[in-house]
């Protein structure tokens, strides 16, 4: 199944920000209870996080998840898509 752009931009989004931070994939998975493949996943748009999956990373980063979610938004809104 091909990954929606949402998850894809989402995905980018935590990639973007965990790399801004220094941290590995192991590093967030460490600190929020994940498993480091499902990082990865989420950063490849894979999978879709659960609301309570990005309240955690969200919290690690230390952002509100509205924080994190404005720039999703505004590139979904650039490309004239909302998935």
């Amino acid at each position: 199944m091909q990954p929606s752009k949402l998850d894809q931009i989402l995905g980018l989004e935590l990639q973007r920000r965990r790399t801004e931070k220094g941290w590995s994939q192991e590093y967030l998975a460490e600190v929020t209870g994940l498993h480091r493949t499902y990082i990865s996943q989420l950063e490849r748009g894979l999978k879709s996080p659960s609301v309570r999956v990005l309240s955690h990373i969200t919290k690690a980063l230390g952002m509100t998840m509205s924080e994190f979610l404005q720039p999703v938004e505004e590139s979904l809104s650039v490309d004239g898509q909302r998935d």
